[in-house]
């Protein structure tokens, strides 16, 4: 098999003085290199510098679709967990107002489900732009997940005064509303 110069030659596509001043170029530019240095490539060194970008942004990829496949499965977690312990309001008659994003909104409950809200023991949760209220251990349960999706929980330890309290010794009215 012929070298790529005796194959251009012999297709008219090179002549031998071109052949011959390439060669003599080629040889002198070996000669002047100092001895031990080796000739560096610069296409190799380009394709070596854009697979190590390519493989960077291939990792930066992977992390960023990890990430978001990762906000997915806790989303699903929290609307199974909303789905299997959300409390019937159905036959709310009293309506509950709170704020989530900086707008006052208003859902329907029963007398005994706004006494938990006030207290604590119940919280509600926004899952798929809707809003259903869970007990405080699934509450807290999904807080771990997403603190975000609990619009509505209050603490415990600041409703419960105790001893004291200086209101304790008056009796609040029935008729009373907040």
């Amino acid at each position: 098999m012929a070298s790529l110069q005796e194959q251009l030659m012999k297709a008219g596509l090179a002549d031998e003085k071109k052949a011959k001043a390439l060669k003599k170029e080629k040889y002198k530019q070996r000669k002047q290199q100092p001895k031990g240095t080796t000739e560096v490539n610069e296409t190799q060194l380009r394709a070596q510098q854009a697979q190590a970008e390519k493989a960077d942004r291939d990792r930066q990829l992977n992390r960023e679709r990890q990430q978001i496949a990762e906000r997915k499965a806790v989303q699903a977690q929290i609307r199974q967990l909303v789905e299997s312990n959300r409390l019937d309001r159905k036959y709310g008659e009293t309506t509950y107002q709170f704020v989530h994003d900086k707008k006052i909104k208003k859902i329907f409950v029963d007398d005994t489900m706004l006494d938990q809200l006030s207290r604590g023991r119940l919280a509600i949760v926004c899952v798929n732009d809707s809003y259903e209220i869970v007990a405080e251990g699934v509450a807290k349960k999904i807080m771990e997940r997403d603190e975000n999706a609990v619009v509505v929980l209050h603490d415990r330890k600041k409703d419960d005064l105790g001893e004291d309290d200086p209101y304790a010794g008056y009796e609040i009215p029935d008729d009373l509303m907040w």
